[in-house]
């Protein structure tokens, strides 16, 4: 660790993955600090999440791990691996013109690498764990940012009692009066050297700092709407009711179910499909659920979700919708910085959102460890500032381009998932690509999803390498195809059927 005089104080708002782990990596480094959430303690199983949803299993991939990796925190890494199912490919789901029932395995990466699927709640309460052991990190709960002068470096923030109405109950002694008095909110100032805002898509950070900086903001809700669901273990001996070892997907078109194993047996399910297929199924799911999943996902009700289960689950669990957002840029002066989703908020189906945000600690304290913030020269006050600055300046003009990358690939990627996943053309580009990159390696040729998932190149580079591959693809794809038309046009075919061929082969194997 290098040596510094005195040490920043940084305050994290959001306690969350993206949150708790840049809190390591400063704290790691000598900073001060102090770690504010909105909620109770994210270990506390009674904590609302903020979705309101009771479980989310993620994919972590290489992104996330290489951050943990580097975080300095000794044994994280490990501690999280263990409570993670490895996914070694996709099962895509469906059912055969004639009837049957069929699955069919499409492994992730031609050379054997898998992504893991974690539990959320898990992976954030093994942050904060190693958070709790460092000497120089605060933790507070239940606290609101409600401002900040990010030019004074102040924020103001509503400490709210964790106090329950069940406390009072097992007091009865104790008035109504004081009971409330207990429980309101008090506002605290505090000072800091740096604010990291990694407070979610709704960001308070955010909306503060929107005061400050002149930052451009698109926000967009897609035309989809999400439901969780559960398949619980296999009776009677508890066992997984489908593999463990992949990502299942029933790929409907429009729509999409998806479920994710968990280490207690069961699975964590996804229905996502457009807003008015769940309006018009809500209108009577006694009738129409169980209709929609017969039709578009074979297998799932009554073979793994009971009917009465399925409708009991439809009705309660929350149908929440997907939200994508991008803005620029993600700091003012050497004061604040958001991460996570609270700069670039995305849709799931690339299963980056968590693992781009993780990304985003260790790209940010890399650049603040380029600009000397920690070096022993730069423990001034003014000095630092300027660094930190300088530093903050960088990260915006690299990391935003490659979140606005990753947030077009996601939404891309759901019409893969959906429907693509099926599709002759995407399977021929993917053969065909991972043929390439098993056999002639030294020639830099990988899948889009091999380069997103499984290494740490840049977003936005992994976006113009996939669109130089497709046009080689379609140059070499349609020489072939024109010269079996120049072949068969002695057979009385004509050449332009085949260019024409070739043309619309090649404009979907682009897409």
């Amino acid at each position: 660790m290098a040596e510094v005089h005195k040490a920043q104080k940084v305050v994290v708002v959001g306690a969350g993955p993206v949150g708790a782990l840049a809190a390591l990596y400063a704290a790691n480094r000598g900073d001060d600090v102090h770690v504010y959430e909105l909620r109770a303690d994210l270990r506390d199983p009674s904590t609302t999440p903020l979705n309101f949803t009771k479980s989310i299993n993620l994919a972590l991939s290489e992104r996330g791990i290489n951050s943990m990796r580097q975080s300095q925190s000794v044994g994280l890494l490990e501690e999280v691996l263990k409570e993670t199912i490895p996914m070694h490919a996709r099962m895509i789901h469906g059912r055969r013109k004639g009837g049957e029932l069929f699955q069919e395995s499409q492994a992730y990466d031609a050379n054997g690498r898998y992504i893991q699927a974690v539990d959320r709640a898990s992976l954030n309460k093994r942050l904060l764990e190693a958070l709790e052991k460092l000497p120089n990190v605060t933790l507070h709960f239940n606290h609101k940012l409600t401002g900040a002068d990010f030019d004074r470096k102040t924020a103001w923030f509503e400490q709210h009692n964790n106090a329950k109405k069940t406390d009072h109950a097992q007091n009865p002694t104790q008035n109504d009066a004081l009971w409330d008095d207990q429980k309101r909110a008090t506002e605290i100032s505090v000072n800091f050297d740096l604010i990291i805002g990694a407070d979610g898509a709704h960001s308070a950070t955010r909306y503060h700092m929107m005061k400050f900086a002149r930052l451009d903001y698109q926000q967009e809700y897609i035309d989809t709407l999400w439901c969780e669901f559960h398949i619980a273990p296999r009776s009677p001996d508890s066992s997984f009711a489908i593999d463990p070892n992949h990502l299942h997907i029933w790929p409907g078109g429009s729509f999409m179910f998806i479920a994710i194993p968990s280490l207690d047996k069961s699975f964590t399910c996804t229905l996502f499909a457009p807003a008015s297929h769940f309006s018009s199924v809500s209108e009577n799911p006694e009738q129409k659920l169980v209709k929609f999943f017969h039709q578009n996902f074979p297998g799932v009700c009554p073979e793994l979700i009971s009917t009465s289960d399925l409708q009991k689950q439809f009705r309660e669990n929350p149908h929440l919708p997907l939200i994508s957002i991008k803005c620029k840029p993600y700091h003012y002066k050497s004061s604040v910085v958001i991460l996570g989703d609270a700069a670039h908020a995305m849709v799931p189906f690339y299963g980056q959102g968590m693992n781009a945000g993780l990304e985003d600690v260790r790209v940010l304290f890399d650049i603040l460890d380029k600009h000397g913030i920690y070096d022993a020269g730069t423990s001034d006050h003014r000095s630092r500032n300027e660094a930190r600055e300088a530093a903050l300046d960088e990260y915006t003009s690299q990391r935003a381009p490659d979140a606005a990358a990753i947030n077009d690939l996601a939404l891309r990627n759901y019409e893969e998932m959906r429907s693509g996943v099926q599709s002759p053309l995407y399977k021929m580009r993917k053969w065909m690509e991972e043929t390439v990159n098993v056999y002639f390696p030294s020639l830099g040729w990988r899948t889009q999803y091999t380069r997103v998932s499984f290494e740490n190149q840049r977003y936005s580079e992994v976006e113009k390498a996939v669109h130089r591959q497709g046009r080689i693809l379609m140059g070499v794809v349609g020489l072939s195809l024109v010269g079996i038309g120049g072949l068969t046009a002695f057979g009385g075919v004509r050449r332009d059927y085949w260019k024409n061929l070739g043309t619309t082969w090649l404009s979907q194997v682009e897409k």
